[in-house]
C-alpha cells in the first residue's frame, strides 16, 4: 500500500497515476520540486519494484526524454473496492436464489478451486501448499493424541464470511475435495475463534479381504 513509503514515493506515484501517457526526470522533478538526482533514484527503486516501467521517449530537438509510467502492481497500490463489489454481489445472489443455493454454490466453488490445484487427492501438508499459495498462511498441526489438523492463520474471506457465513463452505469443499474427505470445521474465526482449524476425515480404503 501507498502508506508503507515515503512521502515522495507516493507523490511520484499520484504524479503518474494523472499521466498515464509518462512523465519524464525533468517532468517528476519540476512537479514534485526535488532534484533530478532524487528522482533518479525514486525511479530506481521503483523500477526494481515492478510499480514503474520505461515507456516511450519523447522528442524534443535535442535529446529524446525517457518517459516513465505506472505498471499494473503500481495501479493497484491505490484504493480498490473489491471488496464492496463482492460483498453486494453475494448479498444478490443470496436474495435471489436463498442461503440454503449460495451454500451450495459456495461448495461448488470450493471443488472447482480444487481441480484446478490438484487432479487427485493429496495429503494434509500439500493442501497447506496450495492453501497459502492462495493467502491462508496455514499450517499442519500435530495434536497430542498425534490426530494432524490444518490451521490457517488468516481468513481469506473474512469480511464476505462475516456477513454471509455461507461464504465458509467454499473453504471447506476446498479441503475436502483436495484431501478426499469430510471436513471438520473446529474453529472459525467468523465465530470468535483466534485461528480456522479444519481435520479432514478420510475413510480408510476397504481391503480385498473385506470385501470377500
Amino acid at each position: 500500500m501507498l502508506q508503507g513509503m515515503g512521502r515522495t514515493q507516493q507523490d511520484l506515484l499520484s504524479a503518474l497515476l494523472y499521466q498515464p501517457a509518462g512523465m519524464s526526470i525533468d517532468d517528476l522533478a519540476s512537479h514534485l520540486d526535488v532534484t533530478r538526482t532524487a528522482i533518479r533514484q525514486h525511479l530506481t527503486a521503483l523500477e526494481r519494484d515492478g510499480l514503474i516501467l520505461r515507456g516511450e521517449t519523447r522528442p524534443t530537438g535535442r535529446r529524446p526524454q525517457q518517459l516513465f509510467q505506472l505498471t499494473t502492481a503500481g495501479r493497484e497500490l491505490f484504493p480498490r473496492q473489491y471488496q464492496l463489489l463482492a460483498d453486494l454481489l453475494i448479498g444478490e445472489v443470496a436474495d435471489i436464489i436463498g442461503h440454503d443455493n449460495l451454500a451450495r454454490l459456495m461448495r461448488s466453488l470450493g471443488q472447482k478451486m480444487a481441480a484446478g490445484m490438484e487432479q487427485t487427492v493429496v495429503n494434509d501438508e500439500q493442501i497447506v501448499s496450495h492453501m497459502n499459495q492462495a493467502g491462508y498462511e496455514s499450517e499442519v498441526f500435530f495434536r497430542s493424541s498425534g490426530e494432524q489438523e490444518i490451521v490457517a492463520h488468516n481468513c481469506v474471506f473474512h469480511h464476505l464470511a462475516k456477513t454471509h457465513p455461507e461464504v465458509c463452505e467454499l473453504d471447506l469443499a476446498l479441503i475436502g475435495a483436495l484431501g478426499g474427505g469430510e471436513v471438520e470445521h473446529l474453529e472459525c474465526m467468523v465465530r470468535e475463534g483466534e485461528v480456522c482449524r479444519f481435520h479432514v476425515n478420510r475413510t480408510p480404503p476397504v481391503s480385498s479381504d473385506a470385501e470377500d
